[in-house]
């Protein structure tokens, strides 16, 4: 395998996107320098670096993909990142296709060095890059390719999948203009009650893990995007929520070894570019519970650099979240901050920028206040805390990436080649068929899936999506399968819960369940970042409790929270579609009507009673020329 230095210098040419002539922009000065030294363009601009302007290549700051005229506050705050704080890169949030390609090209033609952009692309580039829906109808906007979770990668087994995931994301990522992917996610996730990683982790295998992370990394790599995998050291081991908090996980460092590290050991084996830091703390390792992982100096430098021998690019995870900023030592007092997650104890924003470039960390991600964090370099180094060296050595980390990526040639995307490259319907195919391989039948002990047809076939399908209110794409795509696919004389009736809401009339639901032949129950219940449980609420689960034990013919399709079974460990037919994207939706909708086979086997356990690799196999149905069942 080819070092990722090797593989972006040859695939730089090919994987930089043409550009039509933009404005050029403003040029690097560059040193005088002997006539007998070769410099490089990463030396040159280096020394061309004032101290302030390094420290602003180490902070990158979100911006949104969304339209922002010139004369709008969220343009002008973009614009002051580039123009004014020259920071170094830049983190890409949600938006469409077109605008964030067109938004980056007018970032980058404001910075004097090219602009590093990253994004989390784990299921992706269509993760970040669609356009949403339309509302009040629901439309959906389209966009770049989108997987199903990586779960449900786990669920296939298929190292293939997990290789062409890769591939198109960092092709169609390339087009729109960013160059690393955060993901992919190598935490391996053996802690059900885990409310932030859960189906983003390939699963609790973590050698499976470890194979399928590193075939999602050359995927990426071979393909000109740089991998970057999270959270080190591994953040699966817990059930908070570091937006939150800071989450404590008290394995030994035998057992590290033996677990967490090994997806990261195999990552890196296979060439990783960058690594994402956890914001957890581990007491056995480090003595406290006050110190995150991403402010330690051995874990940072010690077990990442020095003994797994990792040499790319260290990110930290966001610098906004509660589980670096918070402040947990007993006896210290520190400053009230009103953060992105709540108000909190803080040791303040200043203090861990600090403590995160002394640990080792390259970048500085997302911070609440982006002079502050530059600030708070400049003043680590007149202070003594941090050498010049210290923070030439991350600059020309990142800046030799630019250049092995070709940016300082060209750092522009065609914004005609978008619509050519960017959800191509080959990708969609191959993201359809990563779909179908993961549906998995965890269990169906009345043998309900694929449906009865003929004589004895349910007559009267009941259809009931649990949402959120914001989830506007719930059942949307499954219910206009299901419908397309079920034979003529069913009649299908579809039900809303909202979970959220107070006043829903269960007992309404449980008559209109009681009327029917059989009830498909849809939970896209999934935790959320702003969750401290990955539990579902007291009143939706009576509900589905109530339908389980009131004897009807039932399948219960989850595309969110895969552990939800053991709050409703009677239900008899438990289906796993990992996510609640258009593309698992048709796929779950497939399965059930028998137009796809079932070979999905867990990649997680499922306590008490489904154990690693269970799942029902089942094959494909023979299907009548009449059934209107179409494939994408």
């Amino acid at each position: 395998m080819r070092s990722i230095a090797a593989s972006l210098a040859v695939l730089a040419s090919t994987a930089c996107i043409s550009s039509k002539p933009a404005p050029s922009a403003a040029p690097v000065p560059a040193p005088v320098l002997p006539p007998s030294r070769s410099v490089s363009w990463t030396d040159s601009v280096l020394s061309s670096l004032s101290v302030r302007d390094k420290a602003a290549q180490l902070v990158w700051p979100m911006v949104f993909g969304d339209f922002a005229s010139a004369g709008s506050a969220s343009w002008a705050r973009s614009q002051t990142y580039v123009s004014m704080d020259h920071v170094g890169g830049l983190v890409m949030s949600v938006g469409g296709p077109m605008e964030i390609a067109e938004k980056l090209n007018a970032m980058q033609r404001l910075s004097g060095v090219p602009l590093l952009v990253g994004a989390d692309l784990e299921f992706g580039a269509g993760y970040r890059a669609r356009g949403g829906y339309f509302l009040p109808n629901a439309i959906d906007l389209g966009g770049a390719t989108i997987f199903p979770p990586e779960m449900a990668i786990g669920a296939s087994r298929d190292t293939s999948l997990a290789y062409e995931q890769g591939r198109i994301t960092a092709v169609e990522g390339r087009a729109l203009g960013i160059q690393l992917a955060f993901a992919p996610i190598l935490d391996v996730n053996n802690n059900p009650a885990n409310p932030v990683i859960g189906v983003r982790s390939f699963g609790e295998d973590q050698r499976l893990d470890g194979a399928l992370g590193a075939s999602l990394v050359r995927g990426l790599q071979e393909h000109g995007m740089v991998a970057t995998g999270k959270h080190f050291p591994g953040h699966g081991d817990t059930d908070q929520n570091s937006h939150l908090t800071l989450p404590t996980i008290t394995v030994s460092r035998a057992r590290l070894d033996t677990v967490e590290l090994v997806p990261f050991r195999s990552a890196i084996a296979a060439g990783l570019g960058a690594i994402m830091t956890a914001h957890i703390a581990l007491p056995s390792i480090l003595g406290d519970s006050s110190t995150p992982a991403t402010l330690s100096p051995r874990i940072m430098t010690d077990l990442l650099r020095h003994e797994l021998d990792f040499r790319g690019l260290l990110i930290t995870d966001a610098m906004d979240m509660n589980g670096v900023l918070a402040n947990v030592r007993p006896g210290r007092a520190g400053q009230v901050v009103s953060g992105a997650y709540g108000t909190i104890n803080s040791i303040g924003l200043a203090e861990a920028c600090k403590r995160a470039i002394e640990a080792g960390a390259d970048v500085l991600l997302m911070p609440s206040d982006v002079p502050t964090a530059i600030d708070a370099v400049v003043a680590g180094v007149q202070e003594g805390r941090l050498t010049a060296a210290r923070v030439d050595s991350s600059v020309r980390r990142i800046l030799a990436l630019k250049e092995r990526l070709g940016l300082n040639r060209n750092r522009f995307v065609d914004l005609d080649s978008v619509r050519a490259i960017v959800g191509d319907s080959n990708n969609l195919n191959v993201a359809r068929r990563a779909a179908e391989q993961s549906i998995t039948l965890a269990k169906d002990s009345l043998h309900l899936v694929p449906l009865a047809r003929g004589a004895g076939a349910a007559q009267r399908v009941l259809a009931i999506t649990i949402a959120s209110r914001s989830d506007l794409g719930a059942g949307v795509t499954f219910l206009a399968e299901l419908r397309r696919g079920l034979m003529g004389g069913v009649r299908l009736r579809s039900e809303y819960v909202n979970p959220d809401d107070p006043g829903t009339n269960y007992s309404r639901l449980l008559a209109a369940a009681d009327s029917s032949d059989l009830v498909v129950l849809c939970s896209y219940l999934a935790p959320s970042y702003s969750a401290a449980s990955a539990s579902a609420g007291a009143g939706v689960l009576d509900f589905m409790r109530a339908l389980s034990r009131r004897g009807t013919r039932m399948v219960l399709v989850n595309f969110g929270n895969p552990y939800l079974l053991q709050q409703l460990p009677d239900m008899s037919t438990y289906m796993l579609a990992w996510g609640g994207f258009p593309v698992s939706q048709r796929a779950a909708a497939q399965a059930i009507l028998g137009v796809n086979p079932i070979t999905g086997r867990l990649p997680i356990r499922i306590p008490p009673s489904l154990s690693l690799g269970a799942g029902e196999m089942r094959p494909a149905l023979p299907q009548p020329v009449t059934s209107g069942v179409s494939r994408p």
